[in-house]
């Protein structure tokens, strides 16, 4: 889904080491230690043998000087374990935990995706991502402040060590950083996993644009933080002679290490939006990482997959689909705009991927409906806007009571927002479950939710039938329920392996958009999407996401054309979430799975 971010996707796997698994190791970061009376908070060592740096906390000088020369040692065991040369030295310096905290706090205010995400907060609890009362950007915050363990910035080429943890435990985690400094030398980390504009997308063509690479940035983050954390756990398990390669049934302890949050309250706390988004890149890119290097080898895990880069939380989860070069399914988007642009202005436009799916289904109805709802996915695609008679706050005057025109309350919440969901499944059954699942959890996003009368409905064309096999009921037969709420109506349609969810239209628009995106898709197969090619004209586009059969030569059928890489695009609904967290360095969760893996 769009601009949130955020990507979690396929994951890993593994063994049950026969060791404890106690680990205080990386605790220790959590705990304050206050700074030493005069010392700067930050001590800079860009070249490894800088004398006698003056450091608050824990570290001492000597320790310091240490730190410092670890990065030299370690940035080699990055390079042999990944095969990435290093072309120059890296940067380094030790921050203090006020730094850390700092750096944090401008992430939030100045950061493209942290803005992006603040933004589409309002998308995320209108799909019930999020509690109507969520408090984001605090808890965000406090989630970041218990998680951090290091971070290299791609901007000033440096690695930041923390001047509060004990220098056991950093390296692990500056064999971390420092692959990322590798990857950096490699692919030039800001241009290569960053393709994502701060637009809106106002017509048909920046629609097409915007779906067509509208997972990219999640799928690359899965790639650097899946290679950093391969070569992490690698780096913990060579004392005892043991390799993720080697023994890649260790792979099942380090998941139920990453996904276990007894030494982090923030994060066990956390909505389960927000602990796959962080958990997402490590524990799936990891696992994808893990399959192509025991499938392919080294080169093609880590320079392989950086210079060809999945494009889908999809490819993530299922690595062997990245292996085959397949490509995930994109719905087709016609012109909507002339339908919506009189009453909305856009807000928000995205693919609702796996990883989002996966999320969606778990959060609704639970791990076992989640695995079943997942795998059955077939692509997915979202369009919100915000009502413009929504009034901004610098529109509001005290004497303005008005509520016809929309109120400053209003504006900055979901009962401004229409939205539309179309899902396709691998089979109708699968379909209908969906639909099913998303109105029972209606309740949990509005109030006075009633359902009216359902229809059933012919499909026509009805869709093909294997030779020697009967018609299907289910997906012959299409369903629209509609729903009275207290943000408007809401109107589910089935129609074979499509489920279409219009939000908070006026009941006449909601089924106008039915019908044009529903007959948009034909009756065929989905084709797979291409985002490496040029940028696809304004009819539908032959290479991209389309049914194989039915009619797809309407010329204002826009499918997901791919856009050249510094064309406009949005991001999917956890896109932003994994963004921001990746950007803001190592998560402690991480850490503690590796630190574990190699006791």
């Amino acid at each position: 889904m769009s601009e949130q971010r955020g990507r979690l996707r396929g994951d890993w796997r593994g063994w049950v080491l026969a060791a404890a698994l106690c680990l205080a190791a990386v605790a220790a970061a959590q705990q304050p230690a206050p700074p030493a009376a005069g010392a700067p908070p930050v001590a800079t060592a860009p070249q490894a043998q800088s004398a006698s740096p003056q450091v608050a906390g824990k570290i001492t000088p000597e320790q310091a000087r240490q730190l410092f020369a670890l990065v030299d040692e370690l940035i080699k065991f990055s390079s042999n374990e990944t095969g990435l040369p290093v072309k120059s030295q890296v940067k380094r310096e030790i921050i203090s935990r006020a730094s850390v905290e700092s750096y944090l706090k401008e992430k939030f205010e100045e950061d493209q995706s942290a803005r992006r995400m603040q933004r589409d907060e309002i998308v995320l609890k209108k799909f019930g991502l999020l509690d109507r009362d969520f408090a984001l950007k605090p808890f965000l915050l406090a989630l970041l402040k218990e998680q951090i363990e290091a971070y290299y910035d791609a901007k000033t080429k440096t690695v930041y060590m923390l001047d509060w943890v004990d220098i056991e435990e950093q390296k692990p985690v500056l064999a971390h950083e420092l692959t990322h400094a590798l990857q950096d030398q490699h692919s030039d980390l800001e241009k290569w996993d960053d393709q994502t504009p701060d637009d809106v997308s106002l017509n048909a063509r920046d629609d097409a644009d915007h779906l067509a690479k509208d997972e990219m940035d999640t799928a690359r983050e899965a790639v650097v933080e899946g290679q950093a954390t391969a070569v992490m756990i690698d780096y913990m398990l060579k004392p005892k002679g043991l390799s993720l390669v080697k023994d890649p049934e260790i792979m099942e302890s380090v998941e139920q290490m990453m996904s276990g949050s007894e030494d982090s309250p923030v994060l066990a706390r956390a909505p389960l939006l927000l602990s796959e988004s962080l958990l997402f890149p490590y524990r799936d890119g990891l696992n994808f990482e893990q399959d192509v290097w025991m499938d392919q080898g080294q080169t093609a895990a880590f320079t392989g997959t950086l210079d060809r880069p999945p494009t889908s939380s999809w490819e993530i989860i299922n690595p062997r689909e990245y292996e085959k070069k397949h490509a995930p399914s994109v719905p087709l988007l016609p012109d909507i705009h002339p339908l919506v642009d009189p009453l909305y202005k856009p807000y928000d436009i995205g693919q609702v991927g796996q990883l989002d799916v996966r999320i969606l289904t778990e959060l609704f109805g639970g791990d076992q409906e989640s695995r079943d709802l997942t795998s059955a996915w077939d692509g997915g695609l979202y369009w919100a806007g915000q009502r413009l008679s929504a009034k901004t706050p610098a529109d509001h005057h005290p004497t303005d009571k008005n509520p016809s025109v929309g109120t400053p309350v209003e504006q900055a919440g979901t009962n401004a927002i229409a939205m539309f969901y179309l899902s396709a499944w691998k089979s109708a059954a699968s379909a209908h479950d969906f639909a099913r699942l998303y109105a029972e959890e209606l309740g949990r996003k509005y109030s006075g939710v009633k359902l009216d009368r359902p229809k059933t409905f012919s499909v026509f064309p009805p869709p093909p039938t294997p030779p020697g096999e009967s018609v299907d009921p289910i997906s012959s037969t299409g369903e629209e329920q509609v729903y009275s709420t207290s943000e408007g109506p809401v109107v589910i349609t089935t129609r074979g392996k499509l489920v279409f969810v219009a939000e908070s239209f006026p009941l006449d628009l909601a089924r106008k958009l039915t019908t044009l995106i529903l007959d948009a898709q034909g009756t065929g197969e989905m084709r797979t999407a291409q985002a490496t090619q040029p940028p696809a004209p304004l009819s539908c586009h032959p290479e991209r996401a389309q049914r194989v059969e039915g009619p797809a030569a309407d010329p204002s059928c826009v499918g997901a054309g791919a856009p050249t890489p510094d064309s406009e695009n949005w991001q999917p609904l956890t896109g932003n979430f994994i963004r921001f967290f990746s950007d803001c360095g190592v998560m402690k969760a991480a850490v503690e799975a590796a630190v574990q893996a190699g006791k």
